[in-house]
């Protein structure tokens, strides 16, 4: 199977445990972080905090409309948290670790797609690669911003 990764990273100016907590937070905390140009709504299904958490997804991106059914789990509890969705072929890692003695942490969202073959494959992946690392970067800006309120 073809798959292709896409990546981004901040520094936020929190401690690790405090950002883990936020993004672990489906009921507030993540909602709060997630850009709402391209999501339009986010369900909790069941859960609401870390693993076990089920979640339905409806993003609009250059017009596409896609409906994610996410499952979230924590293979590493509090460093690493997953979403996945088996039949949309997607799964997206948020990991913090603590640096600068603790008082910062580097945040990491990194999703792995499953791509098609051949040229339209090819040039879906650059599509989306490039609008996927622009949604990422305005998600960890909101959360370096929501993470200095939450502690303020």
């Amino acid at each position: 199977m073809n798959t292709f990764q896409v990546a981004e990273e901040i520094i936020v100016n929190a401690p690790a445990q405090q950002v883990y907590d936020i993004l672990a937070d489906y009921h507030v905390g993540h909602r709060a972080i997630l850009p709402d140009k391209y999501f339009k709504e986010m369900t909790v299904i069941e859960g609401g905090r870390g693993a076990g958490t089920k979640l339905k997804v409806d993003m609009e991106v250059m017009g596409n409309q896609s409906t994610f059914n996410l499952v979230v789990t924590e293979p590493e509890p509090g460093r690493l948290l997953e979403e996945s969705d088996a039949e949309a072929g997607i799964s997206t890692t948020f990991t913090v670790e603590p640096v600068n003695g603790g008082a910062q942490s580097r945040v990491e969202i990194r999703s792995t797609n499953r791509g098609k073959p051949g040229l339209m494959g090819w040039l879906e992946q650059k599509v989306i690669t490039a609008v996927t690392k622009r949604i990422y970067r305005e998600e960890l800006a909101n959360l370096n911003r929501y993470a200095q309120q939450v502690t303020a």
